[in-house]
This record gives C-alpha cells, sequence and structure tokens, in this order.
C-alpha cells in the first residue's frame, strides 16, 4: 500500500509539473512565473544602472592596475605588464613604495586612534541624550548630529581657520601663557614629541634600518602628526552624531524592566553600564565599529581640501595618494594599484575585527554567574546569563535553612 501512494503521488507531480500537451512547464509559466518574471522586470533598470556605473569601472579599474595605460587613449590599448605595478609598490625600493609606506603608517595610527574613541564618543552622547529626566533632549540630539549633515568641505575650512598658526585655538592658548604649535604645518609625531621630553631626540641604531615598505622602524613609531591629529579631532567632530543615531535607537529597544531590575538589586551606573547595557549592545558596536573601520580607511576630502598630504606627506593617505598617483603624476597603473591594495587591507582589518568582536559560546559551568545585592538582608541577586541580565530572584534563606525556588 505504501509503493502505491508513493508512485501514485509521483505520479502526480510528474503530471503537475508538465503542460497539458505533454511537455514540461516553462521557467516563467504560471502565476508565480508571471510574478517572478514582473520582479525581474523591474529589478532590471536598477541592475543594469549598476553593471554600467560600478561592475564596468571596477573590471576596468583592474585591468588599468596590470597594465601600463598612461591615461591618453583606450584603457584596453595598454600593454599587459602583470604584476609590475604591485611589485613597484610592494618592494621597500623606490619613491612610488615609501610614499605607500608612509600614507599607510598615517592612516594606521588615523584608524586606532579615531575608530575606538568616536565609538566611545558616540555611546556616551546617546546615553546622555537617552536618559528621559534630561530636558531639551530633541535639541541636544539635532546638535550633536548636526555636524554629520554638514559639507565635510565647509567643515574643513572652519578647522583651518580655528587651527592656523594666527587662528582662535592659538589665540586661547596664549591667554593662558601656553606657546600652542603651528597646527597645520608641524610634521613631527606625537610619540616623537613625547620621547623628547625625555631626552630622546633622535633615531637609535637599532631603529634606523628600513625594512618594511622603505619606512624605518623610527618613523613607523613616530606617531600621528600634529598635522594629522588635527584631521582626526575634526572626523571625531563630525561622525560621531551620525553613530550617535544607532546607539540610540539601540538603546531604546534594551526593556526598561532590565535596567530597573539591576537598579533595584543594588548596581551602581557604572555595573549597569558595564555588565548590562554595553553587553546588549554587542550587536550596535559591531556595526559602529565596521563602519568606522571602513570610513575611516577611506578618509579623502579632508585630505584634499585641507592639507594636499602635507607637511612632509605626513598627512597622506592611501585613498589620497591614489588619487594624487594617478591624476597627478598620471601613473594609472600604480594608482589602481594602491586602490586594491587598499581593499584588501580593508577586507582584512574587517575580518580580523569581526573575529574579534563576535559573541563566544559560554561554557557551562560558566554560563551562570551571580552578582550578590548591596543590601545582604534582602537577598536579592541578579542573574547573568551569557552576559546578559536575564532575572532577578530572591536568595532568602527559608526557616528549614534551605533556598526558595528561584534562587
Amino acid at each position: 500500500m505504501t509503493s502505491q501512494a508513493s508512485a501514485g503521488a509521483s505520479a502526480a507531480q510528474t503530471t503537475r509539473s508538465r503542460r497539458p500537451g505533454g511537455g514540461r512547464r516553462r521557467p516563467f509559466s504560471g502565476r508565480r512565473g508571471g510574478q517572478a518574471a514582473a520582479g525581474w522586470l523591474f529589478l532590471s533598470p536598477t541592475l543594469i544602472i549598476l553593471a554600467i556605473f560600478m561592475l564596468v569601472p571596477i573590471i576596468m579599474a583592474v585591468w588599468v592596475s596590470v597594465s601600463d595605460f598612461s591615461g591618453r587613449g583606450s584603457p584596453w590599448s595598454a600593454g599587459f605588464v602583470g604584476f609590475d605595478n604591485y611589485a613597484a609598490l610592494l618592494s621597500g625600493e623606490g619613491l612610488a613604495s615609501r610614499q605607500l609606506g608612509q600614507a599607510l603608517r598615517n592612516n594606521l595610527y588615523y584608524v586606532i586612534l579615531v575608530v575606538p574613541i568616536q565609538t566611545a564618543v558616540s555611546l556616551g552622547l546617546a546615553v546622555l541624550v537617552n536618559r528621559r529626566m534630561m530636558r531639551g533632549r530633541g535639541f541636544f540630539r539635532t546638535a550633536f548630529y548636526f555636524p554629520s549633515v554638514t559639507s565635510s568641505v565647509a567643515i574643513t575650512v572652519v578647522f583651518l581657520f580655528l587651527f592656523s598658526a594666527t587662528g582662535a585655538v592659538n589665540r586661547a592658548f596664549a591667554m593662558i601663557g601656553v606657546n600652542a604649535p603651528n597646527w597645520l604645518a608641524d610634521p613631527r609625531g606625537l610619540l616623537h614629541i613625547a620621547l623628547g621630553w625625555f631626552g630622546v631626540d633622535s633615531a637609535p641604531e637599532a631603529l634606523r634600518a628600513s625594512p618594511l615598505l622603505g619606512v624605518s622602524w623610527w618613523d613607523w613609531l613616530a606617531g600621528p602628526s600634529v598635522a594629522m591629529s588635527v584631521l582626526m579631532l575634526m572626523a571625531i567632530f563630525t561622525t560621531s552624531g551620525t553613530f550617535m543615531l544607532l546607539f540610540i535607537a539601540a538603546l531604546q529597544q534594551i526593556s526598561g524592566e532590565v535596567s530597573e531590575a539591576a537598579l533595584v538589586d543594588g548596581c551602581t551606573g557604572w555595573q549597569r553600564m558595564r555588565r548590562v547595557t554595553i553587553p546588549m549592545l554587542r550587536p550596535t558596536i559591531f556595526t559602529v565599529m565596521t563602519l568606522g573601520l571602513i570610513g575611516t580607511w577611506q578618509v579623502f576630502d579632508q585630505i584634499y581640501t585641507g592639507t594636499q598630504g602635507a607637511p612632509g606627506n605626513t598627512t597622506m593617505t592611501p585613498a589620497f595618494l591614489s588619487y594624487q598617483t594617478s591624476f597627478v603624476d598620471s601613473r594609472w597603473g600604480n594608482g589602481a594599484a594602491i586602490a586594491f591594495i587598499l581593499f584588501v587591507i580593508i577586507v582584512v582589518m574587517t575580518i580580523i575585527q569581526r573575529n574579534i568582536l563576535k559573541e563566544r559560546e559560554v561554557p557551562r559551568r560558566k554560563r551562570f554567574a551571580t552578582l550578590r545585592a548591596k543590601d545582604a538582608r534582602r537577598g536579592d541577586v541578579l542573574v547573568i546569563e551569557d552576559g546578559v541580565v536575564v532575572d532577578v530572584t530572591a536568595a532568602r534563606t527559608a526557616p528549614d535553612g534551605q533556598q526558595e525556588d528561584g534562587s
């Protein structure tokens, strides 16, 4: 009986999959087929635009990076040189390799300092303006977000005026008797300045070698220049508002009962932030840091409108170097190769960051941790599971010496 039923079902399915004339059903026949065809029809303009303005330029850039294109005529008529452009940049010899090393060093310090600071600042602003008892929350949210919607060129020009040799910042320092540097014309690294306070003004013999992209270890350890620190401050000022909105949206998704339970249990504000809020914001923190990582490696407009890589290439970034190499020096193959090297760096660092910030499964014996309340007489305990508050239970001792259920 079972085999007969299976055979009947199979025959029925075969019959349904065929047209009345005996042939198989066409891919877009029937109601669902028509809906699928209509869907692809409506998507086709977007797909065509993406193919023309994204896919084709990417393919052309790949070809230019392995060719000797000089900027004249069609890129497809250029000769194939293989990975010679990449080898010239990564060999550690010559001006092109040294410039790439300097740009990567500058951008690396930019990423290391800007991403964590802007994440912490945006989280702090979000916690501040998310308080129910705070008056004028709407005004402060708008004020903190306003720099993010202002033109980056306009903000760069304002910062150039503020941090010029006779700008408002230096005048404010002069009023309190402090000799401020010429911010945007000072190529000294912050770490070199700090070492100079201890009498270390020149590179030790062990740090004079230049094994990595033609840049000495002493220069790699220079830290961001004084000029680059101004651009870093500007980046934090302009991007914190955007990330603040992401944190506000995440904070409003946290149940008020969880925070109230932690408060009733005697947790301080810092304990609630560290053990309750931050663990529940882990996905948002990962998103913010990923967007910040990608954005800081692609910094271009502030450099182009502000310093053009000066002073002494200490504000040069790979994105601006790619532009300058291609459009100014007419070395299009090297410029395209720099762009793809930057792409690989961003992908690798994003994967590393994802592995560091991803949630790891907690061993069973460590899954439940308890935090005793300050008021020992009440005996309340706060149960944390996988770093998240899950329950507040009463651990009062019963008269017979045993605890109640739920402790």
